[in-house]
């Protein structure tokens, strides 16, 4: 079943065109990374899905309940962990919490908000006002008020921006439980390291429009490729192979020869190199073969934009 069907989908603000078109499926049970850089689109997709802003063109259908025309539906179905510190002072987490919970009609929740409550360290925080906690729990705070109805579609906007280590654990040692129960998880953040561990799949927009879309392997061996890192003790790279390296460096250490890095594609582009070094007669000293992260593909993407 499609957990998000996001549909040619456009945004306008004056002569702004925040979204250009954009069309997602995301499936039921998907850990998914919409990653960009700042402006390309990501904070007004997101509030389109959660029906806080009405595109000019397109629909949005959260298990296939429209977020415009069954918005209430659609909503019950959704939680979502703003980017901005949002809440009310007058309030205890406990009681922010039980407030959440009677917005979607739940009554007698207690169970399940303290079991929200300890997975996020919460439970000594219950009863203080929340204008008495810090940043990192107030983050704590509005990740527990989009899981309190339980919603099987969770989107998280920059839900470790500017948060401790500690947290950052807590909540992705939840956020993946939730997952593996099977929980949609829409992620945006520009800690790219956490994308890459966490997803499965990912859509880069830039300028409003989708600009990569594919799982995370596939992105990484298709687009950015691998480097095969080789130092020679003698001899020097041949000229036929001269049109893969990506970068070379004379040694400085005691060991003379060159160092380079050449492109590949493949895993079975690797033997064909070394055969051919072989060949010419240079000795290999050293080599790694070192795979491509998701930072070095959105660089490249984003630079090119390639698909």
């Amino acid at each position: 079943m499609t957990a998000i069907q996001i549909t040619k989908v456009e945004k306008s603000y004056k002569s702004l065109k925040a979204l250009g078109g954009v069309s997602l499926s995301i499936e039921e049970g998907e850990f998914f990374g919409l990653l960009g850089p700042n402006g390309a689109g990501k904070t007004t997709l997101i509030s389109t899905i959660a029906g806080l802003i009405r595109p000019d063109v397109g629909s949005v259908a959260i298990h296939g309940h429209d977020v415009v025309t069954d918005f209430r539906a659609a909503r019950g179905k959704l939680g979502v962990v703003p980017q901005e510190l949002v809440f009310d002072p007058f309030f205890t987490v406990r009681e922010t919490l039980r407030l959440q919970s009677g917005y979607f009609g739940l009554k007698n929740n207690d169970k399940w908000i303290d079991e929200v409550m300890g997975e996020l360290d919460l439970t000594n925080k219950a009863d203080v006002n929340m204008r008495a906690l810090s940043g990192g729990m107030k983050r704590r705070v509005l990740v527990a008020q989009a899981l309190v109805h339980k919603p099987p579609v969770i989107v998280l906007d920059e839900p470790t921006a500017g948060v401790d280590v500690e947290l950052r654990q807590t909540l992705w040692k939840f956020i993946s439980r939730l997952n593996r129960e099977g929980h949609t998880v829409v992620l945006t953040t520009h800690y790219l390291e956490e994308a890459q561990a966490m997803c499965q799949r990912v859509a880069m927009l830039k300028a409003g429009q989708v600009v990569a879309l594919d799982t995370m392997s596939a992105l990484i061996r298709r687009i950015s490729g691998s480097q095969l890192i080789v130092h020679l003790a003698s001899g020097d790279l041949p000229e036929d192979l001269r049109h893969l390296v990506s970068h070379d460096e004379h040694d400085s250490g005691n060991s003379g020869g060159n160092k380079y890095s050449l492109r590949v594609n493949e895993y079975t582009d690797v033997e064909p190199i070394l055969a051919r070094l072989r060949e010419s007669g240079a000795v290999i000293d050293e080599m790694q073969l070192q795979q491509a992260d998701l930072e070095d593909i959105f660089l490249q993407i984003m630079d090119k934009g390639a698909l």
